[in-house]
């Protein structure tokens, strides 16, 4: 929203910045590299696949003797519209001692 405020100010005395259709460009194309890699965070977030309860069967060996690391990584990702940091989970298995993410792709 800072972003946006940026371009089209909520006070319409403020004159609105830029002269030509190369700066509304230039300013649509900041607001959409603020914008975009947050929305992709979030949904990414939000999915149902992202969180797991249970590890699963181990794709290494098909134990289930898996189980979910405590804690989630932070992984930074590039995405054609920026980086963004997404979370991951982690599970190991008991039987083969192969490391995995359980969450969906």
């Amino acid at each position: 929203m800072d972003s946006l405020d940026k371009v089209v100010p909520a006070d319409e005395s403020e004159p609105l910045a830029g002269r030509t259709f190369r700066d509304f460009e230039l300013q649509a194309q900041t607001v959409k590299e603020a914008l975009i890699p947050t929305l992709l965070e979030e949904r990414a977030a939000l999915d149902g696949q992202a969180q797991v309860e249970a590890a699963g069967a181990c794709p290494h060996c098909g134990s289930e003797r898996t189980y979910l690391e405590k804690e989630a990584v932070q992984k930074e990702i590039r995405s054609p519209d920026g980086p963004l940091v997404l979370s991951k989970q982690h599970a190991r298995c008991r039987a083969c001692n192969g490391s995995f993410s359980p969450s969906g792709s």
